[in-house]
């Protein structure tokens, strides 16, 4: 026997995390469609195929879980574990088949052997699991960002023009848990329901309000980050111009993308849910915006480290700044959550590299970024704890009028 390695249908994509992350697909529909991705690459590999071979030997055929190339009588066909098992955790062995005079043998050794399918795994639990985690990671998330919220709105001494930019960041990070549910609430009404090609006007509008929540998200972190770039370089001027032009950059840019994208299923691909992407060019009118973002976040965050680096050089400033610069540094560091760095990783990624970790960290890990933000930015910061404290006391002590010590000085001055 002669064999040959199969990988024809093999290929990768720089994009399919973006996929992931802002199309809605469920993962478990992502599992159904890589499926029929493959299947149609075969039948077209088939049809492309169909009068080159002669009719002896076996023909190319799709077993359900891989294609498989004509091949002479006697010759063994060898193929990788297909694509859809790495959702599973493994795809790394291959399985083949012997081409006999009388067809194609079984597969050898059977997928579950070779592709290391362990006989207690339940997919349906797996993604079941998977949304429960991320269903607790933005409900949670949801909750402490309420709260930051009302925090930072209804504290007087806390409003400043770094407040006003994280009320908005807040808000787009809970949009985007709201649109989370109501896509859930959506799709998975009812037991009955194929989730996966449903394609009404309720399914449709709930995907569009989700890409339009990530990708203002997106946009707020890069609204983050020019301010963090104009405060170290005293350029920002604290005027309601330049806060009306942060917002239309976090709120209007979206809105205008998601209207041409909009459009452009309606007329060219009104299919499914509108949350199925692959090949489509139309995908780049949200996908390219946000493309964008993170690497200027990324780019700007790099700016940001370098102009900190030379302002805590102490022959460059004076004494009495160093504190500031230093408090500058901490906060800039603790950026980095915001900054999408991880993004920065799965845009260079294959594209079934790993699904499951990838799946666990932006759908799971994910969901919880908008609590760890609340923490860091609202919770944790000492002016806010300062002004909680403080309405506490008078609240015991039931003396509104009184000014207690540590009152003074509780209005933000520093730039995080």
């Amino acid at each position: 026997d002669k064999g040959h390695d199969h990988g024809w249908q093999r290929g990768s994509s720089l994009d399919h995390w973006s996929t992931q992350v802002l199309s809605s697909l469920h993962p478990d529909c992502e599992y159904v469609f890589q499926l029929e991705r493959e299947e149609r690459h075969c039948l077209q590999y088939i049809t492309e195929h169909d009068n080159n071979h002669s009719t002896l030997g076996c023909l190319p055929f799709w077993d359900s879980l891989a294609c498989w190339p004509y091949a002479v009588v006697g010759e063994t066909v060898r193929t990788e574990c297909p694509d859809v098992f790495s959702i599973l955790g493994n795809k790394t062995g291959s399985v083949s088949r012997n081409c006999s005079s009388i067809g194609w043998s079984q597969p050898f050794p059977p997928y579950r052997i070779a592709c290391i399918v362990e006989d207690d795994i339940d997919v349906p639990e797996y993604f079941a699991t998977v949304k429960l985690i991320y269903s607790i990671g933005y409900g949670t998330s949801l909750v402490f960002l309420s709260i930051a919220v009302l925090i930072l709105v209804l504290f007087r001494k806390l409003r400043c023009a770094r407040n006003c930019i994280h009320i908005q960041l807040f808000v787009t990070f809970m949009l985007k848990a709201v649109a989370v549910f109501i896509k859930d609430a959506t799709l998975f009404a009812s037991d009955d329901t194929d989730h996966c090609t449903l394609s009404t006007a309720a399914c449709k509008a709930s995907v569009v309000f989700c890409h339009y929540c990530v990708m203002a998200n997106f946009f707020w972190l890069l609204v983050e980050a020019l301010y963090l770039n104009s405060l170290l370089l005293s350029s920002f001027h604290h005027s309601h111009r330049c806060l009306w032009g942060f917002g239309l950059l976090g709120w209007g840019v979206p809105l205008v993308f998601i209207i041409m994208w909009i459009g452009s299923r309606m007329y060219f691909e009104d299919t499914e849910c509108w949350d199925i992407n692959e090949d489509s060019p139309y995908w780049w009118i949200i996908k390219g915006p946000i493309v964008v973002s993170i690497v200027v976040n990324f780019i700007l965050f790099m700016n940001i480290i370098k102009i900190l680096i030379q302002k805590l050089n102490p022959r460059l400033i004076q004494f009495n700044n160093s504190d500031q610069y230093k408090r500058l540094t901490k906060s800039t560091l603790l950026l980095i959550p915001l900054f999408g760095t991880h993004y920065m990783v799965f845009n260079f990624l294959p594209d079934y590299f790993n699904i499951t970790v990838r799946i666990c960290i932006e759908l799971c890990m994910g969901s919880f970024q908008g609590l760890i933000v609340a923490i860091l930015y609202c919770f944790l910061n000492k002016e806010v704890q300062k002004e909680i404290r403080v309405r506490w006391m008078k609240w015991q002590d039931n003396s509104y009028g009184a000014v207690l010590p540590g009152a003074k000085g509780s209005q933000m001055d520093t730039p995080f």
